[in-house]
């Protein structure tokens, strides 16, 4: 293998790191799912199997995503510059004043999008259809799904903001609020308190984006560009583009040739 072939496959730590988020969490949530499964086969009545009994294992959950969140307000070199865009130490002028950001019109289409999924979980969950354990089984799926959204594919940025990538991402730091939604529909402190923190993460990030709106654009903050771009977390969904495209060809190929055939 020659030093461009081996460049290919070199992860940036930032990528490595989502990586890693990605095994841990769906480990998290593929256990805790093992658990209510088997709480509900076994009959025992309790929620996860008495987990909230055995607070140990909910300290854990609550200890990493609200260490995660902390760590959010502050900047680091490990995150993704997707969220670092909120620090004035990210914003790097360009000769540019006028900031391009996406429309509120997208912005207010995912949240209404949003809203009308977890109202749904909302009301399974006061109709008696689904319990606590599912809200807690949800919020770890969707925690697994966002570093899905990082990875491989965003329906966000696909289908509502049309951005580039998650640097520029207008909602980049709406994820954990995003990932605690269904929790709001508990009366658990230990629930609130997760979905509290995620929402004063939230509020921090559109407090900013008012303030400096040209941090978060491309046309002005000179951070956001491809050219000064280190963490290549984009590679996989263009890969997959690529694939997807060509396959899609292929497909149309065939059954155009499968028409000619029909047709002699």
């Amino acid at each position: 293998m020659d030093t461009k072939q081996k460049a290919k496959v070199v992860l940036s730590k930032t990528s490595a790191m989502h990586y890693a988020k990605l095994v841990f969490r769906s480990t998290l949530f593929l256990v805790a799912l093992a658990v209510y499964l088997y709480n509900r086969i076994t009959g025992t009545g309790e929620y996860f199997g008495g987990l909230d009994k055995r607070p140990f294992i909910l300290s854990f959950i609550w200890i990493v995503f609200v260490v995660e969140m902390i760590l959010r307000f502050f900047p680091s070199g490990m995150e993704s510059m997707g969220c670092q865009k909120q620090f004035k130490k990210a914003f790097r002028p360009t000769n540019r004043t006028e900031p391009k950001n996406i429309s509120w019109k997208s912005t207010f289409s995912i949240v209404a999008a949003w809203v009308g999924l977890n109202g749904f979980i909302g009301f399974l969950y006061y109709n008696n259809i689904i319990d606590e354990g599912i809200l807690l089984l949800i919020s770890l799926a969707y925690s697994a799904c966002d570093m899905i959204c990082i990875l491989f594919f965003c329906p966000f940025q696909t289908w509502f903001m049309k951005n580039k990538c998650c640097t520029t991402c207008r909602i980049y730091n709406w994820d954990y609020a995003m990932m605690f939604t269904p929790l709001v529909f508990t009366k658990s402190p230990f629930y609130w308190s997760i979905l509290l923190c995620a929402v004063a993460l939230l509020i921090r990030w559109e407090i900013t984006y008012k303030l400096h709106p040209e941090w978060f654009s491309e046309n002005t903050n000179a951070s956001l560009s491809c050219a000064n771009c280190t963490e290549k977390l984009c590679h996989h969904k263009k890969q997959l583009r690529t694939f997807w495209t060509a396959n899609k060809h292929r497909l149309q190929f065939m059954d155009s040739g499968e028409d000619i055939v029909k047709t002699k």
